[in-house]
């Protein structure tokens, strides 16, 4: 039942999280709103990035973040970016459809070289958390980057605030 579940939610939410990305104009690809944060570009490819792990943490019982390599091109090209997101969306897919309700309770854990980093904890955990929430908590923060830029945010769970008022305009 959760495999499904989970299935039928990262399908939703690839698509909203497809629109998010088409959204970053190349304008504002080097935007950062402190000097501690990423760019525009880099948050984009951050959160195209995630969509990799899903290989790492749905088919291995000991994920190491060293040992794997993933090509990620320029930040600072949307395009590149977009295609990343593709890609790995792919690869996400095709490891989602190898769980089970009995690998979801298996311990995984995260590691860079001999440091451990998350885990032991039940997959299934940790596809919620460390993947699914992971992209919802970016794409908060692009949303942000939109809006600060001036630009529009496409509506993910219904209209945005502008879509409202621009209908409600065009009502009267």
């Amino acid at each position: 039942m959760i495999v499904q579940t989970l299935l039928q939610e990262f399908e939703h939410e690839v698509a909203s999280t497809r629109k998010l990305l088409q959204a970053v104009p190349e304008k504002d690809i080097n935007f950062k709103p402190s000097p501690v944060s990423w760019t525009m570009g880099q948050l984009a490819q951050h959160i195209a990035t995630i969509y990799y792990w899903y290989t790492g943490t749905l088919t291995q019982d000991v994920y190491d973040m060293a040992a794997d390599r993933l090509e990620r091109g320029d930040p600072a090209d949307i395009q590149a970016t977009l295609a990343l997101f593709e890609d790995n969306v792919e690869k996400a897919r095709a490891a989602l459809k190898t769980v089970t309700e009995e690998s979801l309770q298996v311990p995984w854990t995260m590691k860079v070289g001999e440091h451990t980093v998350l885990g032991p904890l039940p997959r299934g955990m940790v596809t919620r958390s460390f993947l699914f929430n992971h992209i919802y908590h970016h794409r908060g923060e692009m949303i942000v980057y939109l809006r600060t830029t001036g630009n529009s945010v496409p509506g993910m769970y219904g209209p945005t605030y502008e879509q409202e008022q621009a209908m409600k305009n065009t009502a009267k």
